[in-house]
C-alpha cells in the first residue's frame, strides 16, 4: 500500500511546470510480536483500521473499505474487531460501510424525511423543531453523530441556560433533538442515545393573568366597531373562550361538527388536532347560545364556521384573525391579550367552576388526565375554595332546624 499522496501544480510559475508533493499521514501495517504485518490490519496516528472487501447490495460490485475501529486502542482489541466485520460479512450482516454523518448533515435528511412523508408531521411543529435544532447545530453540528457524547449534551445545556433561557424552553430543545436522534437509530446510524437518562430541568410554570368575561366582551366589541371582519372575529373569540379551543383547531370547525341533538361539539374531526386525536366538549349554556347565534348567521355557501372572507368560489376556512386582533386590542386598551389567553379563560373559570380536573382535561384536549392543570391552576381552586369557606355558616337555620326535628 502506497502512502496517501496528493500532488498538485505550483500556481506561483505558470512555465516552471514544477510539482509539488504534499504527504499527509501515512497507513503503516501493523505488525504481530514476531513483527509480520497482520493482514487486513492498519494503523494512522494512532488509529486502527481494517482493511476488507465488501459487496455493494445495489450494484453487485465489490470494494475495498478500509474502516475505522472505534475504541481499539491496542492491536489485540483491533484484531478482534476485525475478525468480528468479517464473521459478519460471511453471515451477510455486515452493516452499512458508509462514514457517518455529522450532525448538520443528519439534520437536513430528518427535515426532508419529514417534509416528504405524508402527515408524519404538521408544518408547525417542524418549523418549531428547525428552529431548536438550528441552535444545536451551532453548537455541534461538526460532530459526526456517533461521536456525541453526554459531555456534549450537557454543555449545550448548561450554555443554553447561562444565556437566559427558561428550563422549559430547554426542555423543549431537548426533546426537538432526541427526536432527531432516535430517527438516527431508526436508520442505523447509532445504537443508543446520548441523552438516555437525562432528566429534564426543573422550571416554574409563569403565572398567566386573567382577563375576565368584561375583557372579552369589551375586546369583542371594539373588533365589530374597527374590523370589517370583526364580527367573525368576535365570533371566534368567544368560541375559544368557550370551549378552550386551541386556535388552529377551532379555524378547522365545520359546522357537521355541532351534534344539536346530544348537544356535543367535536374538536379535531378532520384528525388534525394536537396527538392527532378528536375530543368532545358537551354544550355549557354559554357555548350554547354563542353556536345558535352564530348558526343563525352562518354563511349559506360555506361548510365552516368561520369561512375565509377572500375565498372567491372555492370554499376555505380563514387562516387567521392576527391583524383583527392587533386592531381590537389597541381599540380595547387590552395589548397583552392573546388567543391562548381564551383558552387560559376557559379552564380558569372550569377550575374556579369546581369541575374536576379529569373532565376539564378531556375536554381541552390534555393526555394527562389532569395532571397539567392541577400543578398550574390548582392556585385557582384553592382561591376559590377559601372563598367557598367564608360562605360556611354554623349558626342555626332552616335547614338546620328540619334536620334536627327529623333526627
Amino acid at each position: 500500500m502506497q502512502p496517501n499522496a496528493i500532488a498538485s501544480t505550483s500556481l506561483g510559475d505558470t512555465n516552471s511546470g514544477q510539482q509539488h508533493q504534499h504527504r499527509g499521514p501515512t497507513y503503516r501495517k501493523v505488525l504481530d510480536k514476531r513483527k509480520r504485518p497482520i493482514r487486513g490490519l492498519w494503523e494512522r496516528n494512532g488509529r486502527y483500521y481494517a482493511q476488507i472487501t465488501v459487496e455493494d447490495a445495489n450494484s453487485g460490485l465489490k470494494q475495498v473499505k478500509r474502516l475505522p475501529l472505534e475504541g481499539a486502542t491496542r492491536p489485540a482489541q483491533a484484531v478482534a474487531q476485525l475478525q468480528e466485520l468479517l464473521t459478519q460479512r460471511r453471515k451477510g450482516a455486515l452493516p452499512a460501510l458508509k462514514r457517518t454523518p455529522k450532525f448538520a448533515e443528519y439534520a437536513d435528511q430528518y427535515f426532508n424525511y419529514y417534509e416528504q412523508a405524508k402527515d408524519a408531521k404538521r408544518p408547525s411543529t417542524l418549523y418549531t423543531e428547525r428552529i431548536a435544532i438550528n441552535h444545536w447545530i451551532e453548537h455541534l453540528g461538526h460532530v459526526r453523530l456517533n461521536q456525541i457524547t453526554r459531555a456534549l449534551v450537557n454543555g449545550y445545556i448548561a450554555k443554553r441556560q447561562a444565556e437566559g433561557l427558561a428550563g422549559r424552553t430547554v426542555n423543549l430543545e431537548a426533546t426537538c433533538f432526541r427526536n432527531v436522534m432516535n430517527h438516527a437509530i431508526d436508520d442505523g446510524w447509532i445504537t443508543s442515545l446520548p441523552t438516555q437518562n437525562l432528566r429534564p430541568l426543573k422550571w416554574t410554570p409563569h403565572k398567566r393573568g386573567l382577563f375576565t368575561t368584561e375583557d372579552i366582551d369589551r375586546l369583542c366589541e371594539a373588533a365589530i366597531k374597527e374590523s370589517k371582519n370583526g364580527r367573525e372575529f368576535a365570533d371566534y373569540i368567544r368560541l375559544l373562550a368557550h370551549t378552550g379551543a386551541r386556535m388552529s383547531e377551532a379555524l378547522r370547525l365545520r359546522w357537521a361538527d355541532v351534534n344539536w341533538d346530544v348537544r356535543q361539539l367535536t374538536i379535531g374531526a378532520d384528525g388534525l388536532a394536537k396527538n392527532h386525536q378528536s375530543r368532545v366538549v358537551e354544550f355549557n349554556p354559554k357555548l350554547q347560545t354563542h353556536l345558535q347565534d352564530m348558526y343563525s348567521r352562518k354563511a349559506p355557501d360555506s361548510e365552516w364556521m368561520f369561512p375565509s372572507p377572500r375565498r372567491g368560489e372555492r370554499d376555505r376556512a380563514a387562516k387567521t384573525f392576527r391583524e383583527t386582533l392587533l386592531l381590537a386590542r389597541k381599540a380595547a386598551g387590552l395589548p397583552k391579550f392573546g388567543f391562548h389567553d381564551c383558552r387560559h379563560y376557559f379552564i380558569s373559570m372550569c377550575v374556579m367552576s369546581g369541575i374536576d380536573y379529569m373532565t376539564i382535561a378531556r375536554w381541552v384536549g390534555h393526555q394527562d388526565g389532569g395532571v397539567l392543570i392541577g400543578k398550574v391552576y390548582g392556585h385557582l381552586s384553592n382561591e376559590h375554595a377559601q372563598r367557598q369557606a367564608q360562605r360556611l355558616s354554623f349558626g342555626p337555620s332552616p335547614a338546620c332546624d328540619a334536620a334536627m326535628a327529623n333526627s
